[in-house]
């Protein structure tokens, strides 16, 4: 009989030590965060941001705007292409070269003349 006390009395003493390890609050939101940057798609996700930065930093790389695209890479490219042109005056869209003059005019050339558009 003492025997099944001893484990009754360890038994509860247990079961309350492991409640009050389970209650203790978690941080929902660094768990999240952690399993954010563990997770394949946001190293995907960083691989395209290096890309759009390269794309971003030389304006003669080129941007192919497909008949394909999604609306919102077309959105996202678009605007690459519109921030290259106010830096740096000059973007490569679709394998031709637009460039943008001081009033802010957007123009190309075409059999060495310039053709607004």
């Amino acid at each position: 009989m003492i025997k099944f006390l001893v484990f009754l009395i360890f038994g509860i003493i247990f079961l309350i030590f492991i409640k009050i390890n389970f209650k203790k609050p978690k941080n929902s939101k660094l768990i999240k965060f952690k399993n954010k940057l563990q997770s394949k798609e946001t190293n995907i996700e960083r691989i395209f941001l290096r890309e759009e930065e390269t794309t971003f930093s030389n304006p003669n790389i080129n941007i192919y705007i497909g008949m394909y695209d999604s609306e919102d890479n077309i959105n996202r490219k678009s605007n690459i292409h519109r921030a290259r042109l106010s830096k740096f005056k000059k973007s490569k869209l679709n394998g031709e070269m637009i460039f943008q003059d001081d009033e802010q005019r957007i123009y190309k050339f075409n059999n060495g003349k310039k053709v607004y558009l």
